[in-house]
């Protein structure tokens, strides 16, 4: 698909609803107001083209950069386009949806320590959100890495501009969330830090509240695991603070790239096995045994029903009944003698 067939799709999937709603939360112009429900579909359907993706971010619509967003691939995004997407995004939603791209690629350590130390509210909004990125969906990184960033954001939360602010809670429930062992220095942070006040403009969003967050996190967690969706992370990754350099954290094993999947020769299909042929669940089949048994008698009868015979009588009549007689021929009659 090229970026004219993805305009056009986009166009046709907007609604002037979801205009109104997005304008609410601070979605710039040019847009065409397409559900992310939408937006995933279609970005389910093209698959990974980082290539569009850039020529969809270039377009300036709100709705192409979203879903530049979501089909750039991790593997070939550079930090020049990590760093022009953050500084030209303009909104926090859009910022979210490349944060997710970044925590996916090698950049994601690199681009989050730097981001992270930015006054721009979009900037520095873009590195906590990596983080919660990082915290939340991959469980390759130790525990020990974000235990210097609890102190980093009760230290500077206070002081941060509205939407950096926001994800920097947000970061800290992330990280609570994690582990058990991340959740009680969390949980203390952020009774420390207080409520959190973020300006939501004219919506009814509502800043989640730290401490009860983490703890509804915990109590679903399962044995305090971490689940994944992630598929590729970078084989060695450092965490860096504005303030501080803390030790590599090292990847015990590298997962497979989408690229090196489709490189992999592909196995031969297996024969298709010929359609199974239905049967009646168990349930129904002593119903349908007693229906058949029913029938059976009537079915036997009408089988063996014998063609309608002609009464023997008659056919022995038939059978006897004489040739008809020719009639016999007159004979002269007599001359009467004289008397």
């Amino acid at each position: 698909m090229d970026v004219g067939a993805a305009l056009s799709a986009l166009e046709r999937a907007g609604t002037e609803q979801n205009r109104k709603i997005y304008a609410k939360h601070g979605y710039p112009e040019p847009m065409f107001g397409v559900s992310f429900a939408m937006l995933r579909q279609l970005a389910k359907d093209i698959g990974q083209d980082q290539g569009l993706a850039e020529d969809l971010w270039v377009s300036g619509n709100a709705d192409a950069r979203n879903l530049a967003a979501m089909i750039a691939d991790p593997d070939a995004l550079t930090r020049a386009i990590a760093d022009d997407w953050v500084a030209t995004a303009g909104c926090h939603t859009i910022i979210d949806e490349v944060a997710k791209v970044v925590a996916r690629s090698p950049l994601a350590l690199p681009c989050m320590a730097e981001w992270i130390g930015s006054d721009d509210e979009w900037i520095g909004r873009a590195g906590w959100s990596v983080m919660s990125a990082l915290a939340t969906w991959h469980p390759e990184v130790p525990d020990a890495s974000f235990t210097p960033y609890i102190a980093v954001i009760e230290r500077r939360i206070g002081g941060a501009q509205n939407r950096t602010r926001e994800a920097m809670n947000s970061a800290l429930i992330a990280i609570g969330g994690r582990s058990a062992a991340l959740a009680e220095p969390a949980i203390a942070a952020a009774r420390r830090i207080g409520p959190v006040e973020i300006d939501h403009g004219q919506t009814a969003c509502e800043t989640p509240d730290a401490v009860a967050y983490i703890q509804k996190m915990r109590a679903r967690a399962d044995g305090g695991k971490v689940s994944s969706t992630s598929e590729r992370v970078t084989s060695r990754m450092k965490v860096l603070s504005s303030e501080e350099t803390t030790r590599p954290m090292p990847v015990s094993k590298r997962a497979e790239t989408v690229r090196e999947a489709a490189a992999r020769p592909r196995r031969a299909a297996p024969a298709k096995k010929a359609a199974a042929v239905k049967t009646p669940g168990a349930a129904n089949k002593l119903a349908l045994a007693k229906t058949l048994a029913a029938k059976q008698p009537a079915a036997k009868a009408a089988a063996k029903k014998p063609v309608a015979k002609k009464p023997a009588a008659a056919k022995k009549a038939a059978a006897k009944k004489p040739a008809a007689k020719k009639p016999a021929a007159k004979k002269p009659a007599a001359k009467k003698r004289g008397r």
